[in-house]
């Protein structure tokens, strides 16, 4: 860590596996919602945690961290576990008073290989992390800053933006929100997010051909 804290409040779950990029990368060149179709809606994060950086584009496994109400001390001792392609996943109980994540821990991030972060709670220097080309979203903005006593937990199952997220799980996140997809159902989502994109395209060219016909031009 670089701040000088004891952490023997923070507990550190197992090492997790991870999904190499290389079987996820599908999902992100499609949209948000179409991952979230794919898996019957039912892993989408409620429309509270919104994109509050400027770059939209988030896919990455789950780093996840459960902290106090109001304090990151857990944040800080998750990054030394942290591996590139990481995305921070923070259970900040919805608690809007205090940023659990700023400009600091976002030059950490970026040293880590980290691309992006996911708050249930309150972030600060939308500016410094937008500029640290980071994916950032969160339920709210405030300048006050987070205590660092503790406790918390890394690397266990977290409740973020209504879902439950565990470690290594994959987010996907564009300008419309983020989209959680459980390790165990990665090959599931990438074969039905194909064809989720398959009906939708065959059914905007009905639409297109429909604007274009003569009805269309009559009005």
């Amino acid at each position: 860590m670089f701040i000088v804290a004891p952490t023997d409040s923070v507990s550190i779950a197992p090492p997790w596996d991870r999904v190499p990029v290389e079987e996820i990368r599908r999902l992100g060149e499609v949209p948000a919602a179409d991952v979230g179709d794919a898996l019957r809606r039912m892993t989408v994060m409620d429309g509270g945690i919104r994109l509050l950086t400027g770059h939209a584009g988030l896919l990455g496994t789950a780093l996840t961290v459960d902290v106090r109400s109001g304090d990151n001390l857990a944040v800080h001792r998750a990054l030394d576990e942290a591996r590139p392609g990481d995305v921070l996943v923070v259970n900040g109980h919805g608690d809007l008073t205090r940023a659990l994540v700023g400009d600091l821990i976002g030059e950490i991030m970026v040293n880590a290989g980290v691309v992006g972060a996911v708050v249930d709670g309150a972030i600060r220097d939308v500016r410094a992390l937008n500029e640290l080309g980071l994916a950032v979203y969160a339920r709210t903005i405030t300048p006050a800053g987070p205590f660092k006593d503790g406790p918390g937990a890394v690397g266990g199952p977290v409740a973020v933006g209504g879902v439950v997220v565990e470690a290594g799980d994959v987010l996907v996140g564009d300008a419309d929100g983020v989209v959680v997809v459980p390790r165990s159902r990665v090959k599931e989502a990438v074969t039905a997010v194909g064809e989720v994109v398959e009906k939708q395209e065959a059914l905007r060219r009905r639409i297109l051909a429909a604007r274009s016909g003569p009805a269309g031009a009559a009005r």
